[in-house]
């Protein structure tokens, strides 16, 4: 057994608070970006940043997984971290200002299987992760081009 771990960095022209808000707005924003790869995504409880709790299912390598995520903001505004409630497994959201844009890094690590099933988790299971989550990072790029600063743009006039 070992920590597996599964990271993907973009830059996304956006604002890094506009950014973040999307990601933590788990009843307007987060649904609307996240890849096909997930599915049933639902708000337990509360809906924006910390104390929110959702649950969902991924399917990745012909394998789906329930997950039930517990929200928490370790530095609000920059760190988003949803950790499941019935596994090891954590994803960190972290979004660094760069101008008017911003640097968005999603980080998923869980405790990997022994034995030969661990050996093809270790092997196999994180470029799957980079691939959905390097999907979701496009689409949230897409989501705050058209739905937020487009928005903004539009009060502007």
């Amino acid at each position: 057994m070992g920590t597996v771990r599964a990271a993907v960095d973009r830059t996304l022209a956006a604002p890094a608070d506009v950014v973040y808000g999307c990601i933590a707005d788990m009843r307007d924003h987060h649904p609307r970006f996240l890849p096909p790869a997930f599915s049933g995504f639902e708000v337990e409880s509360g809906g924006v940043g910390a104390g929110t709790v959702v649950r969902f299912t991924v399917t990745a390598g012909g394998r789906q997984r329930a997950y039930r995520m517990e929200v928490s903001e370790p530095e609000p505004g920059r760190v988003l971290v949803e950790s499941d409630t019935n596994s090891s497994l954590v994803t960190t959201f972290t979004v660094e200002p760069r101008g008017a844009s911003s640097a968005v890094r999603v980080t998923t690590t869980w405790t990997g299987a022994g034995g030969i099933g661990g050996f093809f988790e270790r092997r196999f299971a994180p470029k799957a992760m980079e691939r959905i989550y390097a999907d979701e990072l496009d689409r949230l790029d897409a989501h705050v081009r058209q739905h937020v600063v487009g928005d903004q743009d539009q009060d502007r006039s």
